[in-house]
């Protein structure tokens, strides 16, 4: 039902109708992820090798319309943060009642089948479109929400397809700014918002004017929702091409079986309504279901705490990330308890996450408080993570290797890995104490140690052919080591050497071959041979960072540079400079980090690269995100990803090996894995390879 042509919304009317954009953008997600969690994997999970390919990419297409939607959800957040509100995460349990949306949009949890694909493909379907609702999916009764009458209290619209939706609160918002005018409509304050510093998401744009809210709104139309019959790439489009390939399979084979027989709408308690729910009886399952949906608790409240964080504040980016991360954690924990029984109570049925939502997911205030409740959670989900995966792994080895139960605990043990990662990761930005930094920054504060016998084994990365050069009246000092860090003192500054970095890239021992001794064994620096200026050069010319110093004369040590930059190395690694934090570690500004994937010392470089003989441009094209920043130096935060990309938010410039600019952006997701094919970016081919990490 659009609103009438005099109708002019109150700014609460208007928000209220956004809320329901957030709740629907929302409950779509769940159930789309919900479907592609159910897909079996594989020939293993009974799939012909024809059909695990075309299951293998129906499930990626779900997962990609989810994110979209998540992309959509993030832009109806924007505008209401824009508008002054604050974004809103709450929702009902699946199923939702009637009455939450208009009658004819039945919202439910359901593995896949062609009954759901094709409810899909009704939720989808363009203003105008016959397209059928699934089986099974037709409402209760019918009824109408919407008035005609003018009301102060906010009012819901009734409307038959989620473009039709739209179109009516486009109109609520263009009257909405002609009544109030652009400044007084949109006086949220913009660092609020979400942007591409935080999240990497299409459509996902700062709203500053009437143009600007009304391009995400056609964005989500177009995308997906209410999108022209003709519009390739849209959600509709998708679901209905593999509502064909589904059919030509089916035909071909008619046993064919796409899915694992998941729970509809399960729950982890007996329901007092029984009909349309499954209780998760069974143990392993409702322990694998109550943390998946903690992930996903967690992820909200994360969520809604970025709103309330203003840019360029580092809790912003953070958050987010951590965010993102629980939710790699929740999909695999999801797809785990597919693979799951239910409970006696359904024995032919599968579990499946409920995506059980809280009470009240509203923003923590911002300071201290949240986060120590952040890293509280972060550490309950990993250690319930760790428990889970630890007791699957013992149950499943008894029951004896090869099993399909011990291949469905490799998702168990990921997400295991993953949540470790993140409560790590929460410890060290979110915690009050400093956190641990470089070997480098370690040894500032470290006691000086003691010398080393001159017989110390050779560390990783020195050279090791024996001899001095002739007639040598002075040889080397004996280094002392911390942390695995040599450190050479010389009369100006101590020299510091870290072999695990060192790539071998000689601009040391052809820089200032009388300082670093080629073919030496045993100590092989001397910081006294040269100038100090000129050993100082040396130091900043080593892209790995293996080399760096502090001085004793009085003149300042190594700053981080005027401009953050990424290189992509011609069949090699990125060379970093910047004001880095590494995984953690602080107090440094150079690095070479492994995008080969096949790195010992990962994330670093070991230059495994010329082992495997990886092929990859380090002139990639010139990408359309090359506008100057306003700011191009400050902190670049590195946080390699589990078993996935290299997640870099800050000020940064991906540059070629000739120094071509390849993007300026405020964050990315770098290919680590080797395989993807729009390097330097991930594409996710990490999953498709099996890359690990570790």
């Amino acid at each position: 039902m659009k609103p009438s042509d005099d109708f002019v919304p109150s700014r609460e009317q208007l928000l209220h109708t956004l809320y329901e954009a957030s709740e629907l953008e929302h409950t779509l997600m769940c159930t789309y992820l919900y479907a592609a969690f159910s897909l079996r994997d594989g020939e293993a999970e009974g799939l012909t090798a024809e059909e695990a390919t075309a299951v293998s990419a129906w499930r990626k297409t779900m997962v990609d319309v989810a994110i979209e939607e998540m992309g959509h959800l993030a832009a109806v957040w924007n505008i209401t943060s824009a508008l002054g509100g604050a974004p809103h995460l709450g929702r009902g349990n699946f199923p939702l009642d009637p009455g939450a949306l208009p009658a004819g949009l039945v919202v439910k949890l359901a593995p896949f089948s062609a009954a759901v694909l094709q409810h899909f493909i009704h939720l989808e379907r363009p203003v105008g479109s016959a397209e059928p609702e699934g089986e099974g999916f037709a409402p209760e009764f019918l009824f109408s929400r919407g008035v005609r009458a003018p009301r102060i209290t906010p009012m819901a619209l009734d409307y038959e397809t989620v473009g039709e939706f739209y179109e009516a609160l486009e109109a609520s918002l263009r009257a909405f700014v002609a009544h109030q005018g652009e400044a007084v409509a949109f006086c949220g304050d913009r660092e609020l918002q979400l942007s591409s510093s935080e999240v990497d998401l299409a459509g996902v744009k700062p709203v500053v004017c009437l143009e600007t809210a009304l391009e995400a709104l056609t964005s989500i139309v177009e995308q997906g929702e209410g999108a022209p019959l003709h519009s390739v790439g849209s959600h509709y489009q998708k679901f209905a091409a593999i509502r064909s390939e589904l059919a030509a399979l089916q035909a071909a084979r008619p046993a064919f079986a796409p899915a694992f027989p998941s729970a509809h709408n399960p729950v982890l308690r007996p329901p007092m309504r029984r009909e349309g729910r499954v209780w998760i009886e069974d143990p392993q399952a409702a322990a694998t279901v109550d943390l998946a949906n903690t992930g996903y608790q967690l992820m909200l409240r994360l969520l809604a705490f970025s709103y309330l964080v203003p840019r360029p504040a580092a809790d912003k980016g953070v958050v987010v990330e951590l965010a993102i991360g629980l939710m790699r954690a929740v999909t695999a924990l999801g797809e785990h308890a597919a693979r799951l029984p239910a409970g006696p109570s359904h024995p032919a049925c599968h579990a499946g996450m409920s995506f059980t939502a809280l009470r009240d997911a509203a923003a923590l205030p911002p300071g201290p408080s949240a986060h120590r409740f952040f890293r509280e959670r972060l550490h309950e989900v990993a250690e319930a993570g760790a428990g889970l995966a630890s007791s699957w792994s013992s149950s499943s080895s008894s029951a004896g290797s090869g099993t399909v139960a011990t291949r469905a605990g490799g998702r168990l043990e990921r997400a295991a890995r993953i949540l470790a990662e993140l409560d790590r990761r929460g410890d060290h930005a979110l915690g009050d104490e400093v956190a641990a930094g470089s070997p480098i920054a370690q040894a500032a504060v470290a006691p000086a140690p003691k010398p080393v016998a001159p017989e110390q084994p050779v560390l990783p990365g020195r050279p090791v052919l024996p001899g001095l050069p002739p007639g040598d009246p002075a040889p080397p000092p004996v280094p002392t080591v911390v942390g695995g860090v040599e450190h050479i003192e010389g009369q100006a500054l101590t020299l510091l050497f870290d072999g695990k970095k060192c790539i071998h890239s000689r601009f040391c021992v052809t820089g200032a071959p009388q300082v670093f001794l080629a073919n030496v064994k045993g100590p092989w620096i001397r910081p006294d041979a040269v100038r100090v200026e000129a050993l100082v050069e040396i130091a900043h010319a080593c892209p790995s960072g293996a080399i760096a110093y502090r001085r004793k004369d009085g003149q300042p040590d190594e700053t981080a540079p005027p401009v953050n930059l990424i290189s992509v190395r011609e069949a090699g690694p990125y060379a970093v400079r910047g004001a880095l934090d590494l995984d953690g570690q602080t107090g440094f500004f150079r690095a070479t980090l492994c995008r080969c994937g096949a790195s010992k010392n990962k994330p670093y470089c070991d230059n495994s690269h010329h082992e495997i003989g990886f092929s990859a441009s380090g002139e990639p094209a010139t990408t359309s995100r090359t506008d100057m920043l306003p700011v191009r130096d400050g902190p670049l935060t590195i946080n390699p990803q589990t078993d996935g990309p290299l997640n870099v938010r800050g000020n940064l410039e991906i540059t070629s090996g000739t120094g071509r600019v390849v993007a300026r952006l405020g964050q990315a997701k770098l290919c680590r894995c080797g395989a993807s094919n729009t390097k330097p970016f991930c594409d996710g081919s990490h999953a498709r390879v099996g890359f690990r990490s570790t």
